[in-house]
């Protein structure tokens, strides 16, 4: 037979339980603002950069290219043979047209990974977006050797294409 208090006990704990299963059930605005990322602050972090690679990737989503840089270069930092980490700073220091350290995170990345498709996309597209189209040309057929149907690769050759039809101005 159960007595008062016992019963006073599992009602006094079922309730906080309960708000804490439906706050569990609701997405956060951290979950919100990372859907883009294709994670949650749910997901095991498994190596010390998981964190920074996550907050660099919605920032660059979102266009704050400083913040990006800085979570990108930390999570470098922490696990230097990430490709996916490199990658995503080079492609940040191309939107802060610092190409010089663009090359140099590009350089990275392709020790580490030479026939990805998408890096050698990224790479041909930072070189297009300085005028060297001959080594854009490079970097995006072997891109295009490699995943011919990728319609990221197809717009960049077909972008190469128009590049190289504008007017080329002299050196004053």
């Amino acid at each position: 037979m159960k007595s008062k208090g016992m019963v006073f006990l599992r009602n006094a704990f079922s309730l906080p339980c309960l708000l804490l299963l439906l706050a569990a059930c609701q997405s956060s605005t951290e979950n919100r603002l990372l859907q883009g990322s294709g994670t949650t602050l749910e997901d095991p972090a498994f190596y010390p950069s998981d964190n920074y690679l996550r907050n660099a990737k919605v920032s660059f989503k979102n266009a704050d290219y400083g913040n990006a840089e800085a979570s990108y270069r930390k999570a470098v930092d922490l696990a230097p043979n990430d490709p996916e980490a490199w990658l995503g700073l080079a492609a940040t220091y191309d939107q802060l047209r610092r190409f010089d350290l663009a090359d140099t995170a590009y350089s990275k990345v392709l020790q580490l990974a030479s026939t990805n498709a998408t890096i050698l996309n990224n790479a041909g597209y930072s070189k297009m977006l300085r005028g060297d189209y001959k080594s854009a040309r490079v970097f995006l057929m072997k891109a295009y050797e490699l995943d011919p149907n990728n319609p990221y690769i197809n717009n960049n050759i077909a972008l190469l294409g128009e590049s190289q039809k504008s007017i080329k101005r002299a050196a004053l």
